[in-house]
C-alpha cells in the first residue's frame, strides 16, 4: 500500500482571491476545527471556498476528503482532479497522493510510471512519503526496472527524515543483503529506530533477532520485551513467538499456563502455527486438564488453514479414537491432505492404510506408491515396509535386492526391524551371498536396541558356530537376553542347556 498522507492542518495562505486575509484565516480556523471534531461537511465547505480560491493546501485537503469520502460521497476522479490543482502549484503531498492514485488505479487507470512521476516530484522537494514510495516501486519492479539499490537509496531519503516504514524496510533489505551486504547489526539499528516510534514489525523483528542471535548475542529476555511491545499491538505473530519462550522456557521460567494465553491471543487473530500449538497443549495436558475433544476443535481449525500436523495429528486422533469415536475413514482423509503436502509421517501411514486396508480397500500398489515418497524424504518406517512389500512380492515383484537396498536404508538410520530383516536375508542368501558374518553384524545391531528375534538369533549363530567361532556361553547369553523378552523360542532352545 502507499502512502497518502492524512490532512495537513496547517493551511499556508496562498490564495490569488479577492479574499481578505482575515478571512481566509477564518475559513482556515474554522476548517480545521471542524475536520478535528469530525465534522466533515463543514470542513467540506470552508475548504471548498479556499480551494476555489486557488489555495493550493485546501485543494490538496478537498482531494482527501474525496479521497476517503468524508463528508461527500467518494469520489477517486474528484479527488484526482483536486489534487492535479495543488500538484500544479507544486503541492509535495498533493503530488504524492496523486501518485498513489495512479499507483492503485483509483479514479484512473493503473499506471506506475505516472505514479513514478508524480513521486519523483514530491521526492524532490523531500517529501518524506513520496521518497518511501519510490523506495516502494523500485523493491518491487512497478513501474521500474526492479532495484534494491534504488529502493535502498530512496528508502534511506526517507528515513533520515524520521519515516517509520522507510525505517523498517532499509532494515529488510539489511537483513537479506538486498541492494547491500547483508548487515544484521544495520537491520537492527534501522529496526530500532523504526519500534522506538511504534512500528510493529519493527519491533517483531528485532524480537526475532535477538531470539536467533543475529547481529545481536542470543538474548531471550531482549527477544521477549520486543515481542511484548509488538504484542501489545495486537501483532499475532509476536503473540505465538511469546508464546514460545513460555512453553520453551526461553528467557523466562517455563509456564504453560501463560504459553497458552499468549497462543490464544494469537489464535483468536487466525494464527493456524498457534491454534495447532494450542492443540499440542490440550493433547498433552500442558498448562490446561488434558482434553483430546478441546485438542481436536484447535487442530481443525490449523488444518483447515492447510497446517500439514494438524491434519496429520486429526488423523492419529481418528486412528486411535482420541477425543473421537475410531474411524479409518476419516483418519484416511485427513493423512491424505497431509500427504498432498508432502508430510511424510502422513505419506508413510497413508501408505499402512493402503497396505493393511483401513479405511480403504487394501492396495498395495498405492501403499508402495505413498511409502516411496515418504522414503524418500528419509523416513525410517517407509523404507523398512517397502522392503516388506518386494520380499514379500506385494503390489510388485518379488525382489530379494530390492528389500535389501530398502532394507539397508532403513538399517542404517538405525531401523531395528531393518537390521533383523537384513541378518535374515544374509542368512539365507536372499539377494546377496550368503554370508553368516553379515547376518550376525546386522542382527548384533538389532539385539543391542533390543529385538528379541535378533538376539534369539545370535544365540543360534553361536550354538551353531555358523559366521563365528561355536561358543556355548555366548550362545546361552544370547538366548536368556531373548528369554527374558518373552521370546518362546528362546526358551525352548534354553531347556536344552539344562534351564
Amino acid at each position: 500500500m502507499h502512502k497518502l498522507l492524512c490532512l495537513a492542518l496547517l493551511l499556508a495562505a496562498s490564495a490569488a482571491h479577492a479574499l481578505s486575509d482575515s478571512e481566509k484565516e477564518m475559513l482556515i480556523t474554522t476548517a480545521v476545527e471542524a475536520y478535528e471534531q469530525q465534522d466533515y461537511a463543514t470542513a467540506l465547505k470552508k475548504w471548498q471556498t479556499l480551494a476555489e480560491a486557488g489555495n493550493a493546501e485546501a485543494q490538496n485537503n478537498l482531494g482527501i476528503l474525496y479521497n476517503q469520502g468524508q463528508g461527500v460521497a467518494q469520489n477517486y476522479a474528484q479527488a484526482r482532479a483536486w489534487y492535479e490543482k495543488a500538484a500544479a502549484q507544486g503541492h509535495a503531498q498533493a503530488q504524492n497522493n496523486l501518485g498513489a492514485l495512479y499507483a492503485e488505479g483509483l479514479g484512473v487507470v493503473q499506471d506506475y510510471g505516472q505514479a513514478r512521476t508524480w513521486y519523483e516530484k514530491a521526492a524532490a522537494q523531500g517529501y518524506a512519503a513520496a521518497q518511501f514510495n519510490l523506495g516502494i516501486l523500485y523493491y518491487e519492479g512497478k513501474g521500474v526496472t526492479q532495484d534494491y539499490g534504488q529502493a535502498r537509496a530512496w528508502y534511506e531519503k526517507a528515513a533520515v527524515q524520521g519515516d517509520a516504514d522507510a525505517q523498517y524496510n532499509l532494515g529488510i533489505l539489511y537483513a537479506n543483503g538486498w541492494g547491500v551486504a547483508q548487515d544484521y547489526d544495520q537491520a537492527r539499528a534501522w529496526w530500532e529506530k523504526a519500534a522506538a516510534q511504534g512500528h510493529v514489525n519493527g519491533q517483531y523483528n528485532l524480537g526475532v533477532l535477538y531470539a536467533e542471535g543475529r547481529g545481536v548475542v542470543q538474548d531471550y529476555a531482549q527477544a521477549r520485551a520486543w515481542y511484548e511491545k509488538a504484542a501489545a499491538q495486537d501483532y499475532a505473530d509476536a503473540q505465538y513467538n511469546l508464546g514460545l519462550l513460555y512453553a520453551n522456557g526461553q528467557g523466562i521460567a517455563q509456564d504453560y499456563g501463560k504459553a497458552r494465553a499468549w497462543y490464544e491471543k494469537a489464535a483468536a487473530q487466525d494464527d493456524a502455527q498457534a491454534q495447532y500449538n494450542l492443540g499440542v497443549l490440550y493433547y498433552e495436558g500442558k498448562g490446561v486438564a488434558q482434553d483430546y475433544g478441546k485438542a481436536r476443535e484447535w487442530w481443525e481449525k490449523a488444518a483447515a488453514q492447510g497446517i500439514p500436523q494438524a491434519q496429520f495429528n486429526l488423523a492419529l486422533l481418528y486412528y486411535n479414537g482420541k477425543g473421537v469415536s475410531q474411524d479409518y475413514n476419516q483418519a484416511f482423509s485427513w493423512f491424505e491432505k497431509a500427504a498432498i503436502q508432502d508430510f511424510p509421517l502422513a505419506q508413510y501411514n497413508l501408505g499402512a492404510l493402503y497396505d493393511e486396508g483401513k479405511g480403504v480397500a487394501q492396495d498395495y500398489g498405492q501403499a508402495r506408491v505413498w511409502y516411496e515418497k515418504a522414503a524418500a524424504q528419509g523416513n525410517t518406517g517407509a523404507q523398512y515396509n517397502l522392503g516388506v512389500l518386494y520380499a514379500e512380492g506385494q503390489g510388485v515383484a518379488q525382489d530379494y535386492g530390492q528389500a535389501r537396498a530398502w532394507y539397508e536404508k532403513a538399517a542404517l538410520q538405525g531401523n531395528a526391524d531393518a537390521q533383523f530383516n537384513l541378518g535374515v536375508l544374509y542368512s539365507k542368501g536372499r539377494g546377496v551371498a550368503q554370508d553368516y558374518s553379515q547376518a550376525r553384524v546386522w542382527w548384533e545391531k538389532a539385539a543391542a536396541q533390543g529385538d528379541a528375534g535378533a538376539q534369539y538369533n545370535l544365540g543360534v549363530l553361536y550354538y551353531n558356530g555358523e559366521g563365528v567361532p561355536r561358543d556355548i556361553s555366548k550362545a546361552r547369553e544370547w538366548l536368556e537376553k531373548a528369554a527374558a523378552q518373552g521370546d518362546e523360542s528362546a526358551k525352548a532352545a534354553l531347556q536344552k542347556f539344562g534351564k
